[in-house]
């Protein structure tokens, strides 16, 4: 990180990628929440362009930010009930939650401090497009192929379902 700019953009990224996941699990607001992940989601992805992968990038966006937060809004506006009972119901156990959740941050703060980190990894020159498209069709062409067949037959299956209703 040798550019005070992306040294910048860096922090805040990170900044706003931890401020967003805790705020993903603390908040009550299940909508408030998926809109949080979403930041989220568009916070790692702006460090994949910071990393220069921008394939990655333009995966998370596409996939994570757009897809998967699109489906559990529906999922959430289709089932959430107006006025549930159990909304606000206080948990006995939220103290001793809490009290785990702090321990285990301690134990995964002790040991990333004990880590030796290497600054100033290389930048590879060659695209990362360029490579992943390499890599998936001759060094795992078969596995490749054979998530595309399963993707292909759970599509099926859903439209098979779907038109059984």
């Amino acid at each position: 990180m040798n550019d005070p700019i992306v040294a910048v953009a860096f922090y805040v990224l990170a900044a706003v990628l931890i401020v967003s996941a805790v705020g993903v699990v603390m908040l009550r607001n299940i909508v408030h929440s998926a809109l949080l992940l979403a930041l989220t989601f568009l916070s790692v992805a702006g460090l994949f362009v910071l990393l220069n992968a921008d394939f990655l990038a333009a995966v998370q966006i596409l996939i994570y930010a757009g897809a998967v937060i699109i489906l559990l809004l529906f999922a959430i506006m289709l089932t959430q009930r107006a006025h549930s009972p159990w909304s606000n119901v206080p948990n006995s156990q939220a103290g001793m939650a809490g009290l785990v959740a702090v321990a285990l941050f301690a134990v995964m703060m002790m040991m990333l401090a004990r880590q030796s980190w290497r600054i100033g990894a290389e930048v590879p020159s060659q695209p990362s497009t360029q490579v992943l498209g390499e890599l998936l069709f001759k060094q795992y062409a078969l596995p490749f192929e054979i998530a595309s067949v399963l993707l292909l037959v759970a599509m099926i299956g859903a439209i098979v379902i779907a038109r059984e209703d």
